[in-house]
């Protein structure tokens, strides 16, 4: 079944039968055999009956859109078979043209008088009664489209009125300026009114707000205003038989007729929606209010971590830095004039107490990245950023044999202290995990969306992925102690700087390989 642009199902016209039949009777097989002369070749199906039992018989069965009755006929005449086709409702309207030798006026009137719609006198010319029959024919087949269009159109009505019942939502029908032509059961049971009462009555009274703003647009070749497309999701206040109000949504959808343009409003109640937008709007205020608060309160709370972790660090320096001088001094006056382990056990001493001194300074770094406002970020070079971490680095470099090689770098928004400090990390990680090659580390960039995405490579001994993430927290170091000097805050420093200018940092890895450490910063201007 063909359907609209919208997918609405078009009931399809049932194809007239082009067969339409001609009856003709007579009790002579030569005048018979004359008539079916004269009309063959026309676009019917010519039946032959030799009496007028034989036609009501016929009849029964069939319909005709002519028949051709001769008037003398033994047994039942004309007249009696036309009157008997006549007594029966099916076969009242078939057009009956007496067929006689005699013109007569008796005969004549009484034809008319049995609905004859014509006379044709033997002998019949040809011509005049294949001219005649035609008009009959063409006449029958119009009202056979019309019967069926009629019936395809009470279809389609059906359909359209089930169509109407069936959906969720109140219908309402009605002309532009308001009268209520048509409802469905839901409108009924939505307004607490009956449909003959609805019926004729203004959809104001019910909407009183309701209002649809025709755009008309004038179509040349149909020549009449097409309205636009429907308006969706409008929302008024309506009210109930008895005056209770009540919070609908409707949708407009505008229909051209030839009585006038068609409205139809399908109206939804909205009360529980409403209350539960009321509902969450409440919720949303009170999680606001409780999410501000708990973010106060981390505030503060990491403000007063901060604030211990740099007093901690910094009160823990002098009695440390007291020890460390204390031992350095032992190990240099009493060096090998000791018994036993003892020089050993100085050198621990001097050892735990410089690892003890890097770790505190690295605890206050941390501790200070925050502490940076945004206020210090500008336009930093990451070429420059990366220079200066070399620079920074240029005796570990030359030490380890490192080459560091690079791509073409961005200018980002940034922080250009912790960019170094970012750079500079990044590369003593790639140096100090290196593994008997000399070091080459490669620094690249690339676009991704919205997004540089600035990686570090390395020859080095490479990172197991199941330690990937592990390796960024705090004092997190994959080697032993003795086999490393770093405090486990490196990499640290580096996600906190990284996630401080809206990044992300990860490591891509595998043990044996080397590594790519992999970080991004935003495009912003």
């Amino acid at each position: 079944m063909p359907t609209t642009a919208n997918g609405t199902q078009i009931a399809r016209e049932p194809a007239v039968d082009p067969r339409i039949k001609i009856l003709l009777v007579d009790d002579t097989p030569e005048n018979l055999v004359s008539l079916e002369a004269a009309l063959s070749g026309m676009d019917g199906e010519l039946v032959l009956a030799n009496s007028g039992r034989e036609a009501l018989h016929h009849v029964l069965n069939d319909d005709f859109a002519a028949i051709l009755l001769d008037v003398r006929m033994p047994d039942m005449d004309g007249f009696e078979t036309a009157e008997l086709i006549r007594s029966r409702p099916r076969s009242r309207q078939i057009p009956i043209l007496f067929l006689t030798g005699y013109r007569n006026e008796e005969h004549l009137f009484r034809g008319y008088d049995l609905g004859a719609v014509d006379f044709l006198f033997k002998p019949i010319v040809p011509e005049v009664l294949r001219s005649k029959v035609a008009v009959f024919v063409e006449l029958s087949r119009s009202h056979a489209k019309l019967k069926e269009q009629a019936a395809v159109l009470q279809k389609a009505e059906q359909q359209f009125r089930s169509l109407l019942e069936a959906a969720p939502d109140a219908m309402v029908m009605c002309r532009a300026d308001g009268e209520i032509i048509m409802v469905n059961s839901q409108t009924e049971a939505l307004f607490n009114c009956g449909r003959d009462k609805l019926i004729s009555r203004n959809i104001r009274t019910l909407v009183a707000d309701w209002g649809f703003r025709l755009r008309p647009g004038w179509n040349d070749e149909f020549g009449f205003t097409r309205i636009q497309p429907a308006e969706r999701g409008r929302e008024f206040q309506a009210f109930r038989n008895g005056g209770t109000p009540f919070p609908v949504e409707i949708t407009f959808s505008p229909l051209q007729t030839e009585e006038g343009v068609v409205i139809t409003s399908a109206i939804r109640d909205i009360s529980d929606r409403k209350r539960a937008e009321e509902q969450i709007r409440q919720f949303n205020a009170n999680l606001e209010e409780r999410v501000r608060e708990r973010t106060e309160a981390l505030l503060r709370s990491n403000e007063e971590l901060q604030q211990f972790a740099y007093v901690a660090s910094h009160d823990l320096q002098e009695p440390l830095r007291t020890v460390s001088v204390f031992a350095q001094l032992l190990a240099k006056r009493y060096q090998g004039q000791l018994e036993g382990d003892a020089d050993q056990f100085i050198l621990f001493i001097v050892e735990s107490a410089d690892r003890m001194a890097k770790l505190i300074h690295d605890i206050l770094d941390f501790s200070r990245l925050d502490a940076r406002g945004a206020d210090l970020f500008t336009r930093t070079s990451c070429e420059e950023a990366l220079d200066d971490a070399i620079r920074n680095l240029h005796s570990v470099i030359e030490e380890s044999g490192a080459m560091v090689t690079r791509e073409p770098l961005p200018a980002v928004l940034g922080d250009p202290v912790q960019l170094t400090r970012l750079f500079q990390n990044l590369l003593v990680n790639s140096i100090k995990y290196r593994s008997e090659q000399a070091p080459r580390i490669h620094v690249a960039a690339v676009r991704s969306g919205a997004e540089w995405l600035i990686s570090v490579k390395d020859n080095g001994i490479g990172i197991e992925p199941q330690y990937a993430e592990k390796v960024f927290g705090i004092f997190k170091c994959l080697q032993p102690r003795d086999q490393s000097s770093g405090s486990g805050m490196g990499l640290a420093i580096c996600r906190k700087i990284v996630t401080r200018h809206e990044g992300r940092i990860w490591v891509e890895s595998t043990l044996g390989n080397g590594a790519t450490f992999y970080f991004t910063l935003p495009k912003k201007d």
